[in-house]
């Protein structure tokens, strides 16, 4: 467990991970660092990854005390293996969103493949406001809300509720906050009625394809439809 960053096995098949580094839980290169190495090669026999937070904040972005260039470029490095890690681990990921997420967070909401928010929340980007554009955020937020969508809300800082959010895709579910808890440990039941390794495979597919052209994605789909067939064909029980 490091500085920021609990890490807990909730039973053998969920790992929980809790931000706990108020009063924003923004993230440090140490948080990084952990979270990325436990998407890389989670625990034996672990299917879903719980994220949390506390002091009713989710995470709104990073820690900014890096000010020399070295220090900054590490930073950046170390955000990047994130978001990479969230899409690549073979762990279902499930955020638990309590308060606000903002920048960096509203990336961990996103990334996640499940995410569940309470009507508290709020989600922003805030980086127009230092004179940035977010280029990492630029870098998924298109491709899931839409290339207006994502032009407002980077160029104005607006920020979306709970609600708007879930209109724009960028969480699946709504909950009231003493209910947030419980809607959670449902989704995670339901996930784990299934097989980890279809989960994973499923994650794999839509990275690949979402990276293809439509024709190359065709083409794969259908050689791992035939593949897939062929092994249940081979191997029915």
């Amino acid at each position: 467990m490091g500085d920021g960053l609990e890490i807990r096995q909730h039973s053998r098949e969920v790992v929980a991970v809790t931000l706990s580094r108020p009063p924003d839980n923004a993230f440090t290169l140490g948080m990084c660092h952990e979270l990325s190495a436990l998407l890389a090669c989670p625990p034996p026999g672990t299917h879903v990854l719980r994220l949390c937070s506390e002091h009713e904040v989710f995470c709104r972005g990073r820690d900014g005390s890096a000010s020399d260039t070295g220090a900054v470029r590490a930073m950046v490095a170390a955000l990047t293996e994130v978001t990479r890690g969230l899409a690549e681990t073979s762990l279902v990921t499930v955020a638990q969103v309590d308060g606000d997420a903002a920048g960096f967070g509203v990336g961990l909401v996103a990334q996640c493949d499940v995410s569940v928010a309470s009507t508290r929340s709020r989600f922003w980007f805030p980086e127009v406001s230092k004179g940035l554009a977010p280029a990492l955020v630029l870098s998924w937020l298109p491709r899931m809300v839409g290339r207006r969508h994502a032009f407002w809300l980077t160029a104005t800082g607006s920020a979306l509720s709970a609600a708007e959010a879930q209109q724009l895709g960028l969480v699946n579910f709504v909950a009231e906050p003493a209910a947030l808890s419980a809607r959670v440990e449902a989704v995670v039941t339901t996930l784990l009625q299934h097989s980890v390794e279809v989960h994973a495979e499923i994650k794999r597919d839509l990275r690949d394809f979402n990276e293809a052209d439509p024709g190359t994605a065709y083409r794969m789909a259908g050689d791992r439809l035939l593949l897939a067939s062929v092994t249940e064909e081979r191997d029915p029980g």
